[in-house]
């Protein structure tokens, strides 16, 4: 289908002879030779061309006094306005509402040949932005949150409350694996926000360094390998929402600079000296007892009472199990299309281990169950076999002859890949005395990153108490 334009002017001659072009060009043409025409097209008959080519003096009024409409109600497509009459005053007006680009008669062709095309291509860009932004808005509901439980709907119906509101901070609680990433994202693409930017980082999954420097940006040569200037994360939330996951890992000092920047509203860049003004909504969420971390000196109280000013409580999924009738078959068709696959009969039995089955890793341990059964079915019927509840967290791996160097993991399906990981670097800390640095130092990764993961499968080190499960 060939891209639509309308072309907007009281020059019949002129009006015919673009019309002529634009056609030779492949494009649908629309022509209108008044303010009333184009009005009627595009308000009243809802017509939405990609790009308008609009002389701005027209018989009955300034074309400019419908891109101002227009751009109220939220329609139209990128604007080229012509003149026979240059004048500051109306170029700048033109711009400052939006206009793509702003030319005098008689136009150049080669020159509203690039325009054009340009002022296309910028309006492709803005349809994919807002149908992705729309899409989105569809995909992420109260109800997206999957559920008929007495706990699932309760937090549906807060979820819903919360998008309607214009909060500025807010944390979301509960264990690992509950959806906390989903609930965020349900918040934005619901609220008042949806059509600003969503960015989200892992606290936990940064070393303090490198976070401060992704959160508040930097200069170049602020510090080591800091070859270019780089926008920080609060930067790029602007007018949209910053999720911050696992915030209760992040560094004291620097829970201290991001609540001066959350209260001031403003940035400044690592080695630079300029404020800059940010308009950000706070998303915050940890599986860990903010409260309770506040009380131990671990969490700074200001910035937690400046950052709770709602606050929603996930369920574990071991205490809405009723929901699993709603979520497994919803995962299974997503696992279907993914793989290819057909699974559609769920036997008696797998229902009865899953509903036997407490969860601790909650929906997303769900998710990978339901994964390896469907991508492991070889019908339509949901294979109970490779549920293997029974063998996840505490099941070893049989012994085939690993040296000091070496760990041998099953491949057979046997353990999930959470159980891989925990069983690597179990066995990594059991090989360098649980000492967290040998052991970072031995598997090529930052302390940090370790660390993270001794908390997540709650082992135990030389320099922190034995974590407790989640």
């Amino acid at each position: 289908m060939a891209d639509s334009i309308l072309v907007v002017d009281d020059d019949q001659l002129l009006l015919q002879e673009l019309a002529r072009y634009f056609r030779r060009q492949g494009w649908e043409v629309a022509l209108g030779a008044t303010l009333a025409a184009a009005r009627d097209m595009l308000v009243d008959r809802g017509f939405d061309p990609l790009v308008v080519v609009a002389d701005m003096s027209l018989p009955d009024g300034n074309g400019l006094d419908l891109l101002e409409e227009l751009q109220a109600r939220e329609r139209g497509g990128e604007w080229i306005v012509l003149t026979g009459y240059g004048s500051v005053p109306d170029s700048v007006r033109a711009l400052r509402l939006g206009a793509f680009d702003f030319l005098e008669k008689p136009c150049d062709p080669e020159r509203l040949d690039v325009v054009v095309n340009g002022a296309a291509r910028s309006a492709r860009a803005q349809r994919r932005l807002r149908d992705q932004a729309a899409a989105a808005s569809r995909r992420y509901t109260p109800e997206s949150f999957i559920g008929r439980s007495e706990p699932a709907r309760r937090v549906q119906e807060l979820l819903g409350k919360l998008t309607q509101v214009p909060f500025s901070a807010l944390v979301i609680g509960g264990e690992t694996g509950t959806g906390k990433g989903l609930a965020a994202r349900i918040l934005h693409h619901g609220g008042a926000r949806a059509d600003g930017p969503m960015v989200e980082v892992n606290c936990a999954a940064l070393p303090r360094e490198l976070l401060e420097s992704e959160l508040f940006g930097h200069e170049a040569g602020a510090f080591t390998g800091a070859k270019g200037r780089h926008r920080g994360l609060l930067e790029q939330a602007h007018q949209g929402t910053l999720f911050l996951d696992e915030i209760g890992d992040m560094d004291l000092d620097l829970q201290s600079k991001l609540l001066k920047a959350i209260e001031d509203q403003t940035v400044r860049r690592l080695g630079g000296n300029r404020e800059i003004h940010v308009d950000v909504q706070i998303i915050a969420a940890s599986h860990r007892d903010l409260e309770q971390a506040v009380a131990d000196g671990l969490f700074r109280a200001d910035l937690y009472h400046r950052l709770s000013v709602f606050r929603l409580d996930l369920p574990p999924l071991r205490e809405r199990k009723a929901d699993l009738e709603d979520l497994v078959p919803e995962l299974v068709a997503q696992y279907n299309a993914k793989a290819g696959k057909s699974v559609k009969v769920i036997p008696d039995g797998a229902w009865e281990e899953m509903r036997g089955h407490d969860w601790p890793g909650n929906v997303r341990e769900l998710r990978n169950v339901v994964e390896r059964c469907v991508l492991f079915a070889d019908s339509d019927v949901f294979p109970t076999c490779w549920l293997q509840l029974d063998g996840g967290r505490h099941r070893r791996p049989p012994d085939c002859g690993g040296t000091d160097t070496q760990i041998c993991l099953p491949l057979d399906g046997s353990m999930a890949l959470d159980d891989m990981e925990r069983q690597i670097i179990a066995t990594a800390l059991q090989r360098n005395g649980h000492n967290v640095t040998a052991t970072a130092r031995a598997l090529g990764a930052t302390r940090e990153t370790i660390r993270y993961r001794v908390q997540k499968y709650a082992l135990h080190t030389t320099d922190e108490p034995a974590a407790t499960p989640e």
